[in-house]
C-alpha cells in the first residue's frame, strides 16, 4: 500500500481522551457483570432473569441486543450499495414487530408456557427427541450466524480510530481485547449482567445515533445526499423494485420474513419476551420495540449512505482506496482491484467528520453496541446446549449448580469459536445476507414448529422432527454452496455453469424462500400421515425445573 494511501485510511480525529472515554466505559461494563455475579444463581436467574423484567426494560433491552455494532455495520453495508431503496428492510421490520405487538402472534403465546428456551417447548409439545435435535440445530445455526460478529465489529473499532491502514495485524488483537471483555461479563453475570448493561448501553447508544445523524447531515447537507445518490444510482437508488435494482420482489418478500422472524422466533428476542413478567408485558413490549427495530435499520442505513456520499463528494482520496461503483466488485461481492472493503467506508466517515471527545462517545455507544449483541448472544446459544441437549440426554439430569457451570463454559468455547471464525472464514455474501441465510437453517423449520405447535392440534411429533431435518437445506443459500450447486444444476442443463450465472440462477432469498416452503410442506404433510395417538396441552404453569 502506498504511502498516499496509508495516510488516507489513517486521517481520524479520534484522540487520546476518546481512548480514555472508551476505557472507563468498558470498565463500567466489567465492574457490572463482577456485581452482579451473587445473584445469578438457579438457571431461571442465569438465563432468565427471575422473569420479572417490566415493559420498558425489556423494550430497552431488547433495543440494546437488537441493535448491535453488527447490525450498524451490515446495515450500513446496505445503505452504501442500495441507497435509500434498503429503507423498505426497516420498514418491513417495524411493522411486522407491530403485528406481532398487537396480536400476540407466538410470543405472548409461547411466554404462557413459562419455558425459558424455545426447544423446551418443542419437548412440551412434541417430545423429548425433538427437543434434543431442536437444540442442536438452534445451536449450530445460531453459532455459525454469530461467526463474524467478532470481525465486523472490530473493523468498525480499527476503521474509526485510523488503524485500517495496518488492520491485518491491529484487527487480531482488538478482536481478542473486545472478546475477552464481553466473557469477563457475561460468564458472572448472565441475564441479569446482560439486562442491566443492555439497558445502560440502550441509553448511551440513542444519544450517539441522534448525535451523529444530526452532524452527518450537517456535514454533507440535504441536497447534497439526495442529489448524489440520483445521479449515482438512479432509480434503483430510491425504489427496491426498480429494474436494476440489486434487490427486487423476491428480496423484499424473503425481508418480509426475516422481519417476522427477526422479532418472533429468533431466539435472543424470544428471551426477552420469555424474561417478561406477564404474557400483556410481552405484547405490550413488542408493540413499543417496533419503533426502535425500525430505528435500528433506519439510522444505520442513512450512515452508510453518508459515507458513500462522502467518499465520492468530498474525500477522492478514499474513492481510490474504497469500492463505489458496481463494477467494483466480482461475482462473490468481493472488492475488485481496491485494498479496502466497503466495511470500512462507515467508521472511516465517521473518524473524519466527529469531533474529538465526541468520538470517544460514539465509540463507547458503538462498542456497547457491539457487547449488547455478544453478551446476549452467547447466554442464548450456550443456555440452549445446556438446556436441550446435555442435561435432556442426562438420565438423572443436572443440578442448577452444574447447569450454571456448564453454561458458563459453554460461553467461553463458544467466544473461542468466533475468534477463530471470525480470523479465517471469507465467504461473497454481504454481512446481512449471510446472517439471513445462516439464521434460516435454524429459523425455517422453528417457525413451522411454534406456528403449528402453538395454533394447530394436529401438529404431530412426526412431523415436527421431519420439519427440523428439513431445515438444513437452508444451507445451501451459503454463497460458496449456491454457487457449486447452481452450476451443477447448469451444467446438468447442458450449459456453461460460470459463477455469473449460478449466482443469478440461485440467489440467497430465492433459496431461503424454498426452505421455508419445503420445510412448512414437510411439517403439515408428515403430521397429517404419521398424527400422534393423543396430545394433551400442557401450557398450565408448574413448577419450575430451572430452578
Amino acid at each position: 500500500m502506498s504511502q498516499e494511501a496509508v495516510e488516507a485510511l489513517s486521517r481520524t480525529n479520534f484522540t487520546h481522551w476518546d481512548w480514555g472515554i472508551v476505557a472507563v466505559y468498558l470498565l463500567i461494563s466489567v465492574i457490572i457483570g463482577i456485581t452482579v455475579k451473587k445473584y445469578a444463581t438457579g438457571m431461571t436467574n442465569y438465563i432468565g432473569a427471575g422473569r420479572s423484567v417490566g415493559t420498558w426494560l425489556g423494550v430497552a433491552t431488547m433495543t440494546g441486543t437488537e441493535l448491535g455494532l453488527v447490525t450498524v455495520m451490515f446495515s450500513a453495508e446496505k445503505g452504501y450499495k442500495g441507497g435509500f431503496a434498503a429503507f423498505h428492510i426497516a420498514i418491513l421490520a417495524g411493522l411486522v414487530t407491530l403485528i406481532v405487538g398487537v396480536t400476540g402472534f407466538i410470543v405472548a403465546a409461547l411466554r404462557r408456557y413459562e419455558v425459558l428456551t424455545i426447544p423446551e417447548f418443542y419437548e412440551r409439545r412434541f417430545g423429548r427427541k425433538t427437543r434434543i435435535l431442536g437444540g442442536i440445530m438452534l445451536a449450530f445455526a445460531g453459532i455459525l450466524n454469530m461467526g463474524l460478529f467478532l470481525q465486523v465489529g472490530s473493523k468498525f473499532i480499527v476503521g474509526i480510530t485510523g488503524l485500517s491502514q495496518d488492520a491485518g495485524v491491529v484487527l487480531p488483537i482488538v478482536m481478542t481485547t473486545l472478546l475477552v471483555l464481553v466473557l469477563i461479563y457475561t460468564v458472572l453475570g448472565g441475564m441479569i449482567s446482560v439486562i442491566i448493561t443492555d439497558y445502560v448501553q440502550f441509553v448511551v447508544l440513542s444519544m450517539g445515533l441522534v448525535i451523529t445523524t444530526i452532524l452527518a447531515i450537517n456535514h454533507l447537507g440535504w441536497e447534497n445526499i439526495f442529489a448524489t445518490i440520483e445521479s449515482r444510482m438512479g432509480a434503483k437508488g430510491f425504489d427496491p423494485l426498480a429494474a436494476d435494482s440489486q434487490f427486487g420482489v423476491e428480496y423484499v418478500i424473503w425481508m418480509a420474513m426475516l422481519g417476522l422472524v427477526g422479532c418472533a422466533v429468533w431466539p435472543t428476542s424470544v428471551a426477552r419476551a420469555l424474561a417478561m413478567e406477564s404474557p400483556q408485558a410481552v405484547k405490550r413490549q413488542y408493540m413499543w420495540s417496533s419503533i426502535s427495530f425500525t430505528i435500528r435499520f433506519l439510522i444505520p442505513y442513512f450512515w452508510g449512505i453518508c459515507a458513500y456520499v462522502f467518499i465520492v463528494t468530498k474525500a477522492p482520496d478514499l474513492e481510490a482506496l474504497i469500492p463505489v461503483d458496481p463494477s467494483d466488485f466480482d461475482a462473490f461481492g468481493k472488492p475488485g482491484g481496491k485494498p479496502v472493503g466497503i466495511l470500512y467506508a462507515m467508521p472511516i466517515f465517521l473518524g473524519r467528520i466527529l469531533p474529538a471527545g465526541m468520538i470517544g462517545v460514539i465509540s463507547a455507544a458503538m462498542i456497547a453496541a457491539f457487547m449488547s449483541t455478544h453478551d446476549s448472544y452467547l447466554l442464548c446459544w450456550s443456555s440452549v446446549i445446556t438446556q436441550d441437549v446435555v442435561a435432556p440426554l442426562r438420565r438423572n439430569g443436572l443440578s442448577a449448580k452444574s447447569r450454571v457451570a456448564l453454561t458458563r463454559g459453554l460461553i467461553v468455547a463458544i467466544g473461542a469459536y468466533i475468534w477463530i471464525w471470525g480470523m479465517f472464514y471469507e465467504g461473497g455474501d454481504d454481512i446481512w445476507d449471510y446472517m439471513a441465510i445462516t439464521g434460516a437453517i435454524y429459523f425455517t423449520s422453528a417457525f413451522a414448529l411454534l406456528v403449528g405447535g402453538l395454533y394447530w392440534k394436529r401438529a404431530s411429533s412426526t412431523g415436527a422432527f421431519c420439519a427440523l431435518l428439513a431445515g438444513f437445506t437452508a444451507v445451501l443459500g451459503l454463497a460458496p454452496l449456491r454457487i457449486a450447486l447452481g452450476k451443477w444444476i447448469i451444467n446438468i442443463l447442458g450449459f456453461e455453469g460460470t459463477d455469473e450465472a449460478a449466482a443469478a440462477l440461485l440467489t440467497s432469498p430465492r433459496v431461503g424462500l424454498t426452505s421455508v416452503v419445503l420445510t412448512l410442506i414437510v411439517f403439515v404433510v408428515a403430521s397429517l400421515l404419521f398424527p400422534d395417538r393423543r396430545w394433551v396441552e400442557t401450557d398450565k404453569p408448574g413448577k419450575d425445573p430451572n430452578s
